[in-house]
């Protein structure tokens, strides 16, 4: 297993985490999903066929930044 963790902007409030949380958790491959608001940040658990690429990614479609 893989572990990803990144800063993250725009983790505003609730209804944001829940939907980065389950984007994320539609990649093929992760695992599991932490979401941090108070530290904006998020912590990925995954094996292939998900890679670094394809959760930044995610994380940038759902309108956050990595910082």
């Amino acid at each position: 297993m893989e572990r990803l963790h990144c800063k993250v902007n725009g983790i505003a409030n609730e209804n944001m985490k829940t939907q980065l949380k389950n984007s994320l958790e539609k990649v093929e491959g992760v695992n599991q999903v932490c979401v941090d608001m108070s530290r904006g940040s998020v912590e990925v658990i995954y094996n292939k066929p998900a890679t670094q690429q394809s959760i930044k990614s995610c994380i940038e479609n759902t309108g956050h930044t990595i910082e």
